[in-house]
């Protein structure tokens, strides 16, 4: 019998990574020497026998301001001391020397890996003790935002992302690290958009859509997807999966600055739908920091309204009673400084005098197609929408 022969397959040129530009060589170095400089700053004030401290912008409603000109939210100079000797502040001044270490590992080693593989990196047992470095991914994911601030480098620039979360589909064509990518191509699944969105990795190439509509749930999305909504009417189709994550963020600014395409957000008709809106137009308070990369001031709101009850006759099956939650966080919004214009008070008034909230979903109750076929068009075409 014959013995089969076998071939061994040998790499080719387009199997090797691509190499890193010079651009993002001198991040790297740029963000080696700041992590070096803040342990620097530690190592001598123990030389000196004084008291090691981090001085940590505050990332809080206090310490955040709305620039009218901008029309953003951004982060103020008021700082915390994060002090070694001091027993309520000695954890997390540990924690935060322990990501920035693991960060400049992964920087000299030219390796990338998500915040919940940092939490595992980082989490160990300190000798002799039966203390842990971290209990939980929720102590990490604070450390990792503050050390981002406190030495004045993007998650990115860390060598760490999030797991992918959102999806699109359009007329446009990306180029991921150098893998062209039709997202008309993309089936009932669409193309996740990755949480890295920075044009040294992700390029966009042809564009044909005339403006992108972002919804609040995968749900609306599918249903629209499926009704080919996208290619009906020209348009980058794209769902946040709830709050927004940073990628999807940074993605859309993109679209918005760099091609100039007007955005639309369709969330459902309660504060937290609203918020979703707001976070994408001006920033959140957490991230600050961020607003200037990932805020589109020009966002525009397309819906769900309080009004749309009696403008297209929803009946009482939509009605969701809303809660002590709901209406707290709703006279909270507005207090916020963004959302002291008339129509928005009005917009916020207006759940609050009807007494429930309401469902994207809920438009089913009209029929299957009616978002696509009747809300949708009649929104776009009358121009109904708020900025």
């Amino acid at each position: 019998m014959a013995t089969k022969k076998t071939t061994t397959k040998t790499s080719n040129d387009s199997a090797k990574p691509k190499p890193k530009s010079k651009a993002a060589k001198d991040r790297d170095l740029r963000t080696l020497d700041q992590i070096e400089k803040l342990a620097e700053g530690a190592w001598r004030a123990v030389n000196k026998r004084q008291n090691p401290a981090l001085d940590i912008r505050v990332r809080a409603l206090s310490n955040v301001s709305f620039n009218q000109k901008k029309r953003i939210i951004e982060l103020g100079d008021k700082t915390q001391s994060r002090e070694f000797f001091n027993i309520a502040m000695a954890r997390k001044f540990m924690q935060t020397f322990l990501v920035a270490d693991k960060c400049r590992e992964l920087i000299a080693a030219d390796k990338t890996i998500t915040i919940r593989q940092m939490y595992y990196l980082s989490k160990h047992t300190v000798k002799g003790t039966n203390e842990n470095t971290f209990e939980e991914q929720s102590e990490s994911d604070p450390i990792i935002e503050d050390l981002e601030v406190g030495v004045d480098a993007l998650r990115e620039e860390l060598h760490l992302y999030a797991n992918k979360k959102g999806l699109v589909a359009g007329p446009l064509t990306v180029n991921d690290t150098g893998d062209e990518i039709d997202l008309t191509r993309m089936g009932r699944g669409g193309w996740g958009i990755p949480s890295i969105c920075e044009s040294d990795v992700l390029q966009f190439k042809k564009c044909k859509a005339e403006f992108v509509l972002l919804v609040e749930k995968v749900a609306v999305w599918q249903r629209l997807n499926e009704d080919r909504f996208w290619q009906k009417h020209n348009c980058i189709l794209m769902t946040s999966e709830g709050q927004a994550a940073r990628g999807i963020r940074r993605f859309l600014q993109r679209l918005a600055t760099e091609l100039k395409l007007p955005v639309y957000v369709l969330v459902d008709n309660d504060p937290w739908g609203l918020y979703i809106y707001s976070v994408l137009k001006q920033g959140s308070i957490n991230l600050a920091y961020e607003s200037m990369r990932m805020a589109v001031p020009n966002v525009r709101f397309i819906g769900m309204s309080a009004s749309d009850y009696e403008k297209f006759k929803l009946t009482s099956a939509v009605e969701i009673k809303l809660t002590k939650e709901d209406i707290a966080r709703a006279e909270q919004m507005k207090a916020y400084p963004w959302f002291a214009d008339k129509k928005w008070q009005k917009e916020i008034d207006g759940i609050l005098k009807n007494g429930f909230k309401m469902e994207v979903d809920s438009f089913l109750t009209k029929s299957v197609t009616f978002i696509a076929e009747e809300y949708l068009p009649k929104k776009l075409r009358d121009r109904d929408f708020l900025q």
